[in-house]
């Protein structure tokens, strides 16, 4: 005798199986930025370890640093030169209103040095060095040669991402004392020749509001700033969907993430440092 062959169950039998069957919990989309974010932040404290392990890749870094700089420095040098012009012009108008014209200068390259500064710096790294930077991961990434790095035990965060980020700081810090340099002698230049101002009057207001610290935080946010922009580029170049359309994706998403992080970290540090150092004479 043959067995006899298993009963299928029905079709509205199955389908109310299934409906009584423990559905599996799907990840909620409200935690996806939260998992992104401590990615990054994961991906940030790996590349400040990595940094101090050896082999250092000083081709890959000089490399890195020629390219960024490259691309940014006459940019930043032309962008310095009408902004510096704006601030001088919009404080000497103010200073005027309220007669005190004599503080025209320090006024002026207090807020270039500050805030301008840095900036404009972060901005550009972000839009010109950081965008390649993503892409050019990016496309290793999608051409699986990330993968084969990590097969043959080649860690690809020490090899491409630390030259990198290190390439955006090191340049920042460097540009920011063009910007800052630049930035002060277009507004020195607007508000003698457009304002009437005296060279004397702005040179003294200057000297008597500026101090050092002003130039150590302007450093400072140059350093932080350059991190923030490499560190965004790496993980959304690490880190494409989609094939070719989503490097592109990545891209706009690390210029977008990394503008908005740095108008969050400038207003943590300024209060910081006004909360920390005195003004000059208080």
């Amino acid at each position: 005798m043959t067995a006899p062959l298993p009963v299928r169950p029905s079709v509205p039998a199955a389908e109310e199986a299934r409906a009584q069957a423990p559905k599996q919990r799907q990840p909620s989309r409200l935690l996806a930025p939260l998992r992104q974010t401590g990615q990054l932040f994961a991906l940030a404290l790996a590349v400040g370890r990595a940094i101090f392990r050896r082999p250092f890749q000083v081709r890959e870094f000089i490399e890195q640093f020629w390219f960024v700089a490259s691309v940014t420095i006459l940019p930043a040098a032309l962008v310095s030169i009408p902004f510096g012009a704006v601030i001088a012009l919009q404080v000497g108008s103010l200073t005027e209103q309220l007669g005190a014209q004599s503080f025209t200068g320090g006024a002026s390259v207090l807020a270039v040095i500050q805030q301008a500064s840095p900036l404009i710096v972060a901005l550009l790294i972000a839009g010109a060095a950081g965008s390649a930077i993503c892409a050019d991961l990016g496309s290793r990434k999608i051409r699986e040669e990330l993968d084969a790095m990590e097969v043959m035990g080649v860690s690809p965060i020490q090899r491409l991402v630390v030259p990198r980020v290190l390439a955006t700081m090191f340049v920042a810090v460097l540009l920011n004392g063009l910007v800052s340099v630049v930035g002060t002698l277009g507004g020195y230049f607007f508000n003698v020749i457009m304002q009437d101002g005296t060279p004397g009057a702005y040179l003294a207001s200057f000297s008597a509001l500026a101090q050092l610290p002003d130039l150590y935080i302007g450093e400072l946010k140059a350093l932080i700033f350059g991190f923030i922009a490499g560190i965004v580029a790496a993980y959304r170049g690490l880190n494409p969907r989609g094939g070719p359309k989503g490097v592109g994706d990545a891209v706009n998403q690390s210029v977008v993430i990394t503008f908005m992080l740095l108008f969050a970290v400038n207003m943590v540090l300024t209060a910081i440092y006004l909360q920390i150092v005195p003004p000059k004479g208080g």
